[in-house]
């Protein structure tokens, strides 16, 4: 069966994320309000406008396709069950850095197709680098109209470079760094941890506690298509809409599958 990633479709998702980046970006050069979602999580303008952009997008550019977005994500599992290829978005990756205005947040747009991630498109509105990525071809950074192909370090060796969360670091993640032993700490917010392990400059990201499935397929699939791989603590691959949760168990994202990685959990 052939795939359903043509070159057109990447580059009118490639449009509609920078789009949303544009959206994004109005709202965050001038003074914001902040909400809080049901769970606490911060909601603001920016998130609900890049929501619209990309809905509005997606539903023009494959109407038969679904979109799942964090911001109207109640969708009954009786009907995502049945859907075999759709979209799933993160408006606005990294809402606690935009508020803090750190720059480290991200548009994340994915395909998903019978639960597998196999494309992905990750924006990061403040310097307008994008990275995407298609699992089993290629994966690129893009800056301005300039691609640049992507391979992980591998094999990792020396020093291991290790992506730890700005917003949820834990004692677990604290004594898997100790387990690792030699290696350097980078301190990163949203899913810029796995873009820059496809790009090489960094090796793992372990993550300990819950993630929605609309944080890493996205950046997943950049991340595979460099060479790289998100894994779950048993090794299985990740896959998407598989229960009615939408959250995600533990995992740990390498750019190098050798790695002994089993020993630190």
């Amino acid at each position: 069966m052939s795939s359903p990633v043509t070159a057109d479709l990447q580059e009118a998702v490639i449009v509609i994320a920078r789009e949303a980046g544009a959206a994004i970006m109005q709202v965050y050069a001038n003074a914001f309000e902040v909400e809080r979602k049901s769970d606490a999580s911060p909601l603001t303008a920016a998130d609900m406008a890049a929501h619209h952009a990309i809905v509005d997008g997606l539903q023009r550019l494959t109407p038969d396709w679904p979109v799942l977005s964090e911001e109207a994500a109640d969708i009954p599992w009786e009907t995502r069950r049945h859907w075999s290829r759709y979209w799933l978005v993160d408006p606005l990756d990294g809402t606690r850095e935009f508020v803090k205005r750190n720059g480290e947040f991200t548009v994340n747009i994915a395909l998903i197709d019978c639960g597998v991630p196999v494309f992905g498109v990750v924006l990061a509105p403040v310097d307008g680098a994008l990275w995407h990525g298609v699992v089993g071809q290629q994966a690129y950074r893009r800056d301005g109209e300039i691609d640049v192909e992507l391979r992980t370090r591998a094999p990792a060796t020396g020093t291991l470079r290790v992506a730890a969360s700005r917003s949820h670091r834990d004692p677990r993640t604290d004594a898997l760094l100790a387990r690792i032993g030699d290696a350097e700490t980078i301190g990163l917010g949203s899913s810029l941890k796995f873009c820059r392990i496809a790009e090489g400059s960094l090796d793992v990201y372990p993550r300990f506690g819950p993630t929605s499935e609309w944080d890493t397929a996205a950046a997943q699939c950049v991340l595979e298509a460099a060479g790289g791989a998100v894994l779950a603590p048993d090794g299985r691959a990740f896959r998407y809409n598989r229960r009615e949760t939408l959250l995600n168990g533990d995992f740990i994202a390498l750019g190098d599958t050798q790695l002994p990685w089993k020993s630190w959990l």
